[in-house]
C-alpha cells in the first residue's frame, strides 16, 4: 500500500496524481470494472452528486456557502471524486493530460477570442454573427 504525503498544487504532477489514481485502482483489482464508458458515467454520476450542492441555493448565498466548513468539505470530496475518475479516464483512453488540456486550450483560444469575447458570457457563435452584422453595417 502505498503512503500518501501530503501533496500540493505546486508540487505534483499530473502524471503523479494519474500513478496514484491507478495504484489505488490496482491495490483493488477494479480495473476491469474501469472502462472507457463506465468510467465516463460515473464522472457524471459524480457531476451530478456535485450539483446538488448548489442545487436551490441562491446566487447571493454562494459565498456563505463556500465558507460553511461542512459544505466546502463536501464539495471538495465531490470535486475529488470528479478529478479522481477524469484521471482515470485518462489513463484508460490513454490520454496525456497535459497536452489534451493544451491542446483545448489553444482550439478555444481561437473559438473565443478575447477581443471578441472578454467579459460577455455568450456563446461565442453568437457573439460572432453580432461582430459580422455590425460589420456588414459599417460605421454609424
Amino acid at each position: 500500500m502505498a503512503d500518501i504525503q501530503p501533496l500540493s498544487d505546486d508540487t505534483t504532477t499530473t502524471g503523479d496524481l494519474k500513478r496514484l489514481v491507478q495504484e489505488f485502482i490496482d491495490e483493488r483489482d477494479w480495473g476491469k470494472y474501469h472502462n472507457a464508458k463506465d468510467v465516463a458515467i460515473a464522472i457524471n454520476v459524480e457531476a451530478g452528486e456535485l450539483l446538488e450542492l448548489f442545487e436551490w441555493v441562491r446566487e447571493h448565498e454562494i459565498s456563505s456557502l463556500l465558507k460553511d466548513d461542512e459544505k466546502r468539505c463536501r464539495l471538495a470530496e465531490e470535486l475529488a471524486d470528479i478529478i479522481l475518475l477524469c484521471l482515470n479516464l485518462a489513463s484508460v483512453a490513454g490520454l496525456d493530460v497535459a497536452e489534451t488540456v493544451s491542446r483545448k486550450l489553444t482550439k478555444n483560444r481561437m473559438k473565443y477570442p478575447a477581443a471578441l469575447v472578454k467579459g460577455n458570457y455568450r456563446k461565442y457563435t453568437e457573439l460572432r454573427g453580432q461582430s459580422k452584422d455590425n460589420k456588414s453595417r459599417g460605421p454609424a
